[in-house]
């Protein structure tokens, strides 16, 4: 149960980061950024299509319902907080922090992440 909504996530995040670095996503760009089938990629995003997270154009070109890009974003921000504060407080080197960050994001009560927020803007 908790894994498809971790890899929902992941998915979104994965079409917002595409999408800033190359201009369109479709699915296989999604295979290939995240190493999972073309099945995998495309029942994913049958899913997020029919929860509103995304729209497909006719061409096959994916793109994030407003829904899609808040969440993405914030899957995006705690992703890159994680990984920011990982690094500052554990000293550890930007790979392993990326890795923890990844797995973190998922399961970090937002009380906690708020925290990690007020901690690192009192640091810049």
């Amino acid at each position: 149960m908790h894994r498809s909504h971790e890899s929902g996530e992941d998915y979104l995040e994965t079409i917002l980061l595409l999408k800033r670095r190359k201009g369109s996503v479709r699915s296989v760009d999604i295979a290939n950024e995240l190493g999972y089938s073309r099945p995998s990629v495309s029942r994913a995003v049958g899913i997020l299509k029919k929860d509103g997270s995304i729209l497909m154009a006719d061409n096959g070109e994916i793109e994030l319902t407003q829904k899609g890009q808040a969440l993405a974003e914030a899957v995006y921000e705690k992703h890159t907080s994680l990984t920011e504060f990982l690094m500052k407080t554990a000293g550890v080197d930007a790979e392993t922090a990326e890795t923890d960050a990844c797995r973190i994001e998922h399961i970090i009560s937002p009380q906690t992440f708020d925290g990690i927020k007020t901690y690192l803007r009192s640091q810049h």
